[in-house]
């Protein structure tokens, strides 16, 4: 399996069906809202580029969110909302795990420590706060526990 994606995806992620993990932590990275139904609108081609465009430099965010937006407003005649931006997003602290973390943690009997916190990657820790939010269909985070060896 291509090594951009993570395991716990791997039931979507051939066809690009949702919106990966790699991809939601560049949505949050520019500040763009993208809709599932905006996604669906894109054709594997485009999903793709989402997925390999570089967004990490402010030019390459910059770039990546001009591309986006493009690309919505040409499948939907409508640009998606944009978000404000993190300037200290909690994926990119290796100090500090967030509540939500600890505490989706905790209720599945797991215990993170601040050294595995901080060996994990910013789009690990992003994927970890996104699957520990209450809000969030978040079957996934035993997996991604798992997949990230943080339990065996």
């Amino acid at each position: 399996m291509n090594t951009k994606f993570f395991q716990f995806e791997a039931d979507f992620v051939n066809n690009l069906r949702c919106i990966p993990m790699v991809v939601r932590y560049k949505l949050d990275t520019c500040g763009i809202k993208l809709k599932l139904s905006h996604w669906n609108h894109f054709n594997l081609a485009e999903r793709e580029a989402l997925v390999d465009l570089p967004c990490a430099t402010a030019n390459e965010i910059t770039t990546y969110r001009e591309f986006l937006q493009q690309l919505v407003i040409k499948q939907t005649g409508t640009a998606a909302s944009e978000l404000p931006l993190e300037e200290h997003p909690a994926w990119m602290d290796g100090k500090t795990i967030p509540i939500d973390v600890l505490e989706k943690a905790k209720e599945e009997g797991i215990n993170i420590t601040i050294e595995q916190w901080e060996n994990l990657s910013p789009v690990q820790r992003f994927a970890l706060i996104k699957l520990s939010r209450p809000s969030h269909e978040n079957h996934n985070f035993l997996p991604a526990m798992q997949e990230f060896k943080l339990i065996s």
